[in-house]
Parts: structure tokens; sequence; C-alpha cells
């Protein structure tokens, strides 16, 4: 072959090797994707009000564990409402139950006022248990958002009566005259034993073997840290998930540490730091028993921050620093997302506050779920 030729054919023969290489052809099949491990069970603590500030600051100088720092997992959830970049409680916590951008202070409703199929309707016809425990009243706006469909937060006798419905097994909170000696006479506590719940309407913590029931323990929201309420948070979360395993196997349960969020309202820099403190020995109780178990997936978030707070220099001790206050109300800044456990990978990166809800279904095999089925 002449020289010319050879050349000729060697610079074909590279070009379409160039070709094939660049289109794949001798290419392997595309890997598939990793499936997330499904968890058996979810449990869901929001600290209302709670941001990297808050966080950063209760947890500055304490001595104990920081559960935040053993979370593998962080993102960042943007939270404002479809009426305002500042959401409320309700309006916050409403997206992780119905997976909707919906008005301030609505409940289980949609942008136009329309009640959605939400995410305990969901799991209880996919034969999950449910439950909400709270330091605030069981029919505040977090709590609220995931049993019942209203307008308006502020409507909490008619809060209350949604959980005649049974989406959710276990509420334990404050609460007790939204449920007994009603403005409406209603007696609704016969009404919820006849549905089969345990009802307790005692100042103290019962400890109960039961597969639905409700625990009211002060008429309106709970004592603070401050006043000694203990760790009132930490028993009664366990003694849900003990429930919960016992009656449902699989289940999800939303936690709220409600008043870091007071906290936040007061301005009072140690009454949201006590808050946050207890809230963070309730995470670790939690990993720890996720850890053991191996099927648990804990998701930790805030519906929102309070307070609009920042860390400024103390001139004084420049090793501390100072707590100071921009609002009273509410921000609208990012707040992290904390996950360990089976899909926790999924909640990383920064994404809006719905998306944390279509990650629940995933995880949950909940997508598709027939509003007609039992």
């Amino acid at each position: 072959m002449p020289y010319k030729t050879h050349v000729l054919m060697r610079k074909i023969c590279l070009l379409l090797l160039f070709v094939v290489v660049q289109n794949g052809i001798f290419a392997g099949p595309e890997p598939k994707k990793k499936e997330s491990k499904k968890p058996k069970k979810v449990i869901f603590l929001i600290g209302d009000g709670m941001g990297l500030a808050q966080i950063t600051a209760a947890m500055a100088n304490y001595q104990g564990r920081n559960a935040f720092e053993r979370f593998p997992v962080i993102g960042l959830s943007k939270t404002s409402s479809s009426d305002n970049y500042v959401t409320d409680s309700g309006a916050g916590a409403t997206v992780f139950s119905i997976g909707k951008k919906t008005f301030n202070g609505a409940i289980g409703v949609d942008s136009l006022g329309k009640e959605q199929d939400g995410l305990f309707e969901k799991l209880k016809r996919n034969n999950w248990g449910t439950g909400v425990i709270a330091t605030s009243s069981i029919t505040h706006a977090t709590p609220a958002s995931f049993y019942a469909h209203v307008a308006s937060r502020k409507s909490e006798e008619d809060i209350a009566s949604y959980l005649l419905r049974n989406n959710c097994d276990i509420a334990v909170g404050g609460g007790t005259k939204f449920i007994q000696n009603r403005k409406d006479q209603k007696n609704l506590i016969a009404e919820l034993l006849a549905s089969g719940f345990y009802v307790s309407t005692d100042s103290a913590l019962q400890k109960i073997d039961a597969k639905k029931y409700i625990q009211t323990l002060s008429p309106n929201g709970m004592k603070t840290m401050q006043e000694g309420r203990g760790n009132y948070l930490q028993k009664a979360t366990q003694m849900a998930c003990n429930n919960l395993t016992k009656y449902h196997g699989k289940y999800f349960l939303m936690v709220e540490g409600s008043q870091i969020d007071w906290g936040g309202h007061d301005n009072n820099f140690e009454y949201m730091k006590a808050e946050l403190l207890d809230f963070n020995e309730v995470i670790n109780s939690v990993l720890d028993e996720a850890m053991r178990d191996g099927n648990t997936l804990v998701v930790v978030t805030a519906d929102h921050e309070t307070g609009g707070l920042s860390l400024l220099e103390n001139k004084n001790d420049k090793l501390t620093f100072t707590p100071n206050y921009s609002t009273g109300g509410h921000s609208g800044i990012m707040v992290p997302v904390f996950a360990y456990g089976p899909g926790a990978e999924l909640f990383a990166g920064i994404y809006p506050n719905t998306e944390i809800y279509e990650k629940f279904l995933q995880l949950m095999n909940l997508n598709g779920i027939s509003k007609t089925r039992k």
C-alpha cells in the first residue's frame, strides 16, 4: 500500500474510532440509579421558628451532645407561602401535609381554600400509624395542619373535631378547652371515646398502652421549660413510638418543639434557648433509637425562622456574642433540613418546602394511593 494511502486510511480509522467513542456504541447499558431504601418508620421533628441562628446560638456553649452535628445529610428549605414571602406556621406546616403552597393562616387547604387530601389521609389508606406531639395545643397551627382542613388556624374547636375523622391515631399536647367544655357545648370527649380513642385530660402525662389515644395536659399551650415542663416532649415521643410500633408497625410521627417560636416572638433569647435545648435532647433520643432500629427515617426542619435573630460581636467578651432580634414576627430566610436513615440522601440540596412532602410520598410509596382505598 502506498505510504500516502496508508496515512489516509489510518486517519479514517482514527476518525471512526472517535465517532464510536463519542456516541457510546461500545458502551454498556446505562447504569441503573440506586433506589433509596424505604423506611418503615418516619419521625418528622419540626422546630417551630428554628433557623440556623437559633441552632448556632443555643448550641454555642452546650456541653452535652449536639444532635444537629450527628446528621449526615443537610439541606435548605425555602419557606414562602402562596400570598407572602414570609410564611406563618399554618401555611408553613400545611405545605408538609398537602404539598401545596397556601395562604397564611390556612390549615390543610390550598391557596383557594379547598380541602386537599393530606399526608395523614394517604398514610391511613396505606395502613400506616400516625401521630402528632407538641408543646403547644394539639389544635395549634403545626399539629393541626396534619389532620385538619380549615381556612383559619383560629378555628380551634373546628380543628379538634377533625380528630373524629380517625386520620390521626395519637395526639398529645395542650388544648383541653377545645375538646371539653367547648363554646359550642359539643361533648367531643364522648364522641372520641365512641370512635375508639382513649382520652386523658389529666395535667400529668399518663403512660398509655392503646392503639389510639389523645392526651391534653393543659387548657391551651404547655408550660415552658423555664416553668418546669421537664422532659415531657421526650417521654411523650418515646411512648408514641412504642404504641405506634406495637399497634401499627409502620408509622409517621410529627413532633413539634412549638415554643422555640414563642421565645422568638417575645425576643426572649433565654426562653428560646431553653426550648431549643429541650428539642435537641428529643432529637438525640430519637436518633439513638433510629440507629438501633435501622428502618427509621429521621427528618428535622422548621416551618420558618422567628425573630430575625443575628449573633453580633460582644465587645465586652469577644469569645461570646450578643443576640440581636430584628422583628417580633417571622423572617423569610431559608431554614435547615437534617436527615438520617433510609432515604435521607433525598433531603440534601436547596429546594422549596413543597419538596419535603414529595420526598415523603416517594419514600413511603404513597404516590398514586387512591382516595377510595381502605
